[in-house]
């Protein structure tokens, strides 16, 4: 008898699929009124995300941000721009060119969405009249609001790639942590009962766009896909 494929299981929200409420119990994110300054009063770990977080005391409360590369417990925080200083919060446009940056806002008071990862960073590229221009770890361009804000400096953790698993087991735990899907078994090797790609006999498979109303057990492949093939 088959089984329900991992979309279907994962759709479900079962306890298998489904990460701890205490993982994610640290907000990452800017408060829209920042000024003055703040203090670092704690570094944490937190086993959700890929870089150690940085706890911030200011006139109006507390708040979470990822914690930068030399970061430590007790280092003030300037939130207006008046120093260029590993850990200070402030507007691109205060930022000169080559400026390293990270949990840059996406738009202004958004609390910050790119480059939060573990050892990464951007760099603040060119200013062309109302944008700027910051060149990500992709090496691609993105245009930027002014009054986005970032964190000045390289993210901390970085290196975490480096050191092999070494047992399977390691890595389980951790992807679990994160709510990850892992290990991930391929579709075609499945069998036909478990998955619309399974069985051995079809191994190259004439077209995986699923249809556009197909049921949850068959919506699986490129799903509503604008262009297939290889782009040349």
């Amino acid at each position: 008898m088959g089984k329900r494929i991992i979309q279907q299981a994962r759709g479900k929200g079962s306890f298998t699929y489904r990460v701890r409420k205490k993982a994610y119990r640290y907000k990452v994110s800017y408060p829209k009124n920042l000024e003055g300054e703040g203090k670092v009063i704690k570094l944490l770990n937190s086993s959700a995300h890929s870089y150690p977080l940085a706890k911030i005391k200011y006139a109006k409360g507390l708040f979470y941000i990822p914690a930068c590369r030399g970061m430590i417990e007790g280092q003030t925080i300037n939130f207006e721009g008046k120093e260029i200083k590993n850990g200070n919060i402030t507007f691109l446009k205060n930022l000169p060119v080559k400026t390293l940056v990270y949990n840059i806002e996406s738009r202004p008071f958004d609390g910050g969405k790119f480059i939060k990862s573990g050892g990464n960073s951007a760099v603040v590229n060119k200013t062309v009249g109302k944008d700027i221009f910051v060149l990500m770890p992709s090496k691609k361009e993105k245009k930027f609001n002014p009054n986005c804000r970032a964190i000045i400096g390289e993210i901390a953790g970085a290196g975490r790639l480096e050191k092999p698993f070494i047992k399977a087991g390691k890595k389980y735990h951790l992807k679990k942590s994160k709510n990850k899907l892992w290990p991930r078994t391929s579709a075609v090797k499945m069998n036909a009962i478990d998955h619309p790609f399974g069985s051995g006999r079809g191994k190259r498979i004439k077209s995986k766009i699923a249809k556009r109303n197909a049921p949850p057990g068959a919506r699986v492949g490129l799903l509503r896909p604008k262009r297939t093939g290889h782009k040349r």
